[in-house]
């Protein structure tokens, strides 16, 4: 049996939180097979606590203890923090997965030299239950062995879409910030329900379920989104009634803008 990496996160935020109990929760990575350090180290002990995972002082120590280090604190700060490990960043054994988007292969071989072996990708928060996106650049330095590593231990818990350096900023959009878009899309559907009568959990679970089976079923088949609308739009329906409501209002046309919107 292959021996678990250990994985280290340099911070320990919401989404590296995400990451480690979607690893955990999976069995993809033992609890103690992951060690994390932050900025506040007293904090770090209450979140790591939750699920077993070893807190650590310095970056310096989650290097010294990792073979995968998951880069995880804000872009700006990836500079001042990292400047003082880049020549144990840049040992080969060693891979660098940084989740801080923004950052791009191109820097961080600028930053950590040309040997160091790194693959940038941004998560969305569904990796925490094993339902994540993990959007990856096309170009990276890892080894063969490393992308094999990368792809086995992440492949449990989030689907890895790889693209183009430029349009890395367009991927993470739609699959880092539409969740927030659709949770308000459920949390209308829900309100819309609890109008009708129903119980708010149960609204909240029909919704969440409903947007969950589309997703799988677009997934599983291929079928155009279209054809999957036409599908249940029977003529002189309910449901083309409330699809031609929501073209009325610009329910795509809002869509189309929010992410314009982030994109500025």
């Amino acid at each position: 049996m292959t021996a678990q990496p250990t994985i280290g996160f340099i911070g320990y935020g919401n989404m590296a939180q995400a990451i480690a109990r979607g690893l955990t929760t999976s069995g993809a990575v033992e609890a103690d097979h992951i060690v994390a350090c932050a900025a506040h180290y007293d904090k770090l002990e209450r979140t790591t606590a939750e699920l077993g995972v070893k807190p650590l002082h310095t970056p310096a120590e989650v290097v010294s203890a990792a073979d995968i280090v998951v880069i995880a604190i804000k872009p700006y700060q990836i500079e001042a923090v990292l400047t003082s490990i880049k020549a144990e960043l840049a040992d080969p054994s060693i891979s660098v997965i940084s989740i801080a988007g923004g950052w791009t292969l191109a820097q961080y071989r600028t930053l950590l030299g040309e040997h160091a072996h790194v693959q940038c990708a941004v998560p969305n928060t569904p990796i925490a239950v094993g339902q994540g996106i993990l959007v990856t650049e096309r170009d990276h330095t890892l080894d063969d062995g490393q992308t094999r590593q990368f792809e086995a231990i992440f492949s449990s818990i989030a689907n890895i879409e790889r693209v183009e350096s430029e349009h890395m900023g367009i991927a993470v959009d739609l699959a880092g910030c539409a969740p927030a878009f659709t949770a308000m899309y459920i949390e209308s559907l829900a309100d819309a329900g609890v109008e009708y009568g129903l119980q708010r959990a149960t609204a909240y679970r029909l919704a969440a379920k409903m947007v969950e089976g589309v997703g799988a079923l677009h997934l599983a088949t291929g079928t155009h989104p279209g054809a999957m609308k036409d599908a249940v739009c029977s003529p002189g329906g309910t449901t083309i009634r409330g699809v031609a409501s929501l073209e009325r209002t610009g329910f795509r046309g809002a869509v189309i803008a929010a992410i314009e919107a982030i994109e500025g």
